[in-house]
Order: C-alpha cells, then structure tokens, then sequence
C-alpha cells in the first residue's frame, strides 16, 4: 500500500492523539503532548515540514545514462537506502493500543531489517521499554539501534549494558529528550549530559558506534564529534522539547559543513517522501531518520506496511535522483538543489 493508503487504514486505530493525516506535516495534532505534537505552540514540527519543501531541486537529465541506486554504507553495514526508521519510547503513551512498545519494537525492526534498513528503539520512564527492546535486537542478531534517554550517568551505563549485550550495529543517545515536559522531575531524573560525560559513554561502547542524538549547532557537533561520537543525528526531536528552534533544514548545511568527514551526520524532523531525502543528502546528511509515519505505518499495515513505505521512499528517491543526474548517492551535492 502506499503511505496515504496506509494513513487511510490507521484512522480509528491510533488513540485520541494522532490524526494519521495523508501528509504527517505537524497541523492536525499541534500542541498535543502527550502525543505526536509539539511543544507549546506546536509550530515546530510545522516548521520542520514546510523548510524542506522550500529546498527546490535542479534537474539535469543531460549525463551518462546507466542504473540508479540508491545503496549505501553506514556504521560498516550496507543499506538499501539511507533512511533509519526512528525512535519510539512509548507507543500506548503517545499512540493507540493496537500495539505496545514490545510488538511496535518487533515490528519495525523486523521490516526494517527485512528491507536493508534499520529501525532505532526508544526508551522510557519504565526501564522494561530498554530493557525488551535491547532483547529483541538481541533476538534479531543485532539488526536494531537501542537508543538511551539523558539519564543519570550510572543508570546511563546500566542501560548501556543492556545494548552491548544485543551486540547492536550502534547505540544512540537522544541528548535533547532531556526537554521531554513528562522527564522532568523523574527519578532518574533525565538532564544536560557534559563533553565529558559523552565521552565516558563513547569509552563504555567498546568500539560500537555512538549517536548523539539532538545536535542542532554547529558547536554541538563539534562537541560530540569530540568527545568520539560515530554520528550526530541533527533533531530538534520533532518539536516536543523546545518551542521556538530552527527547522533541521534550516541549521543542517552548516552543521555538515562543520563536521562532516569527523562523524556521520544524520538528521530527522518533518522527513516524510523520498524527495525531502534527497533535499537532505543535498544539503549535507549521510542518511535519515523518519520517525511518525512509520508508525501511521504500523498501525496501518504492520510490517507490511512498514515495508510499503521504506519501498516507497527508495522508489521516490530513486526517481528524483535519475532526474537529477545523480545515479549515485555521493553524486548528491548542493548544486543538486536550488534555495
């Protein structure tokens, strides 16, 4: 099915909060937390939506014809496309309850694996959300991303312990979470995490890749490219911790330009067609996170539906890409696009 299709079949099936919109663009659910919205006026994620599509592409169709793939490399794994589906900590909390965190995880992380990509897991304030999740990329051979709240250092590397032991292809850690409205005053409590402190989970990783998640300055990158992250992920988590921020578009060329070749730069936020990926390689990224419509995905579809839309998204790039006299993804530059 393809992604409006699924959206179609999700309606009814997602709670009170999430609209399952043909276009997941930050308008229908707004301010709504807890939930897919965003935080106080909600325009964030509206915002990440609508820089994208003020990235106009160039077509050139004038260059050596030949086959198009859009095949990459990431963390010594090869990829059929470079879109990672994103994290969710708590899918009853913010969705419906078709699925719980634990046959979310094992949905998408299947598909994912199945479709040469990779699904991130989420964590939560219950510590059975890490747990289970790190033991189904464990089932799965490793074929999953555990990603880690900003918690307390020592409940830090106790979770960390739970990933390591999936022998995981990296381990993120959504730095900015620590915005999250429903963190504050948790025990543990989630907060700031230090260069150093970053550095002392790089060192725990014993060679696994590390992701800071959350980097939306070009400062911030260089911090976490610093203290030995594998990769940033330029996010302003959807919207749901700081009113006010730039778009990822907005901030994510001069964030590359401050890091890349150091780390691999990711980014997410109001991703949702192939050509929103292409405008992001274009304007700096290695690859992408897409978090929401995989699970309007889910819901709609299972892993199925899951599969449709990564389909979908490789078969919208692919296109773009041969339009644009790119049949490689390292073809993809800033002269690619207009803006």
């Amino acid at each position: 099915m393809s992604y409006a299709e699924l959206s179609i079949s999700a309606r009814g099936k997602m709670g009170e909060y999430c609209r399952a919109c043909p276009v997941c663009d930050g308008r229908a659910c707004g301010s709504k937390m807890p939930g897919p919205g965003a935080k106080g006026s909600g325009t964030v994620a509206i915002r990440n939506y609508d820089a994208w599509q003020q990235v106009l592409v160039n077509m050139d169709t004038i260059y050596e014809p030949g086959e198009v793939s859009c095949a990459t490399n990431l963390f010594g794994h090869e990829f059929s496309l470079p879109v990672m589906v994103g994290p969710v900590g708590d899918v009853n909390r913010h969705y419906g309850p078709d699925y719980d965190t634990v046959s979310y995880n094992r949905c998408v992380l299947t598909a994912a694996s199945e479709a040469g990509s990779v699904a991130l897991t989420g964590d939560g304030m219950n510590p059975d959300i890490m747990r289970l999740a790190c033991e189904l990329i464990g089932e799965l051979g490793g074929a999953g991303i555990p990603t880690i709240k900003p918690w307390s250092q020592s409940t830090v590397m106790e979770k960390l312990e739970l990933a390591k032991a999936a022998y995981p292809i990296a381990v993120a850690m959504d730095v900015d979470a620590a915005g999250l409205p429903f963190l504050k005053g948790f025990n543990p409590p989630a907060g700031a995490k230090s260069q150093e402190a970053l550095a002392e989970v790089v060192a725990a990783c014993e060679g696994i890749p590390f992701i800071v998640k959350g980097v939306m300055t070009p400062w911030g990158a260089e911090k976490a490219a610093e203290a030995g992250a594998s990769a940033i992920v330029v996010s302003n988590h959807g919207g749901r911790v700081l009113d006010g921020t730039p778009a990822t578009a907005e901030v994510l060329p001069e964030i590359s330009d401050a890091v890349r070749g150091d780390v691999t730069v990711l980014v997410d936020g109001g991703i949702r067609s192939g050509l929103d990926v292409f405008r992001a390689l274009a304007l700096g990224a290695d690859a992408c996170l897409i978090c929401r419509p995989f699970v309007v995905a889910t819901y709609g579809g299972g892993e199925q539906g899951v599969r449709d839309y990564l389909g979908q998204l490789a078969a919208e790039l692919t296109d773009v890409m041969a339009m644009c006299g790119a049949r490689l993804l390292e073809d993809i530059d800033e002269e690619c696009v207009f803006w």
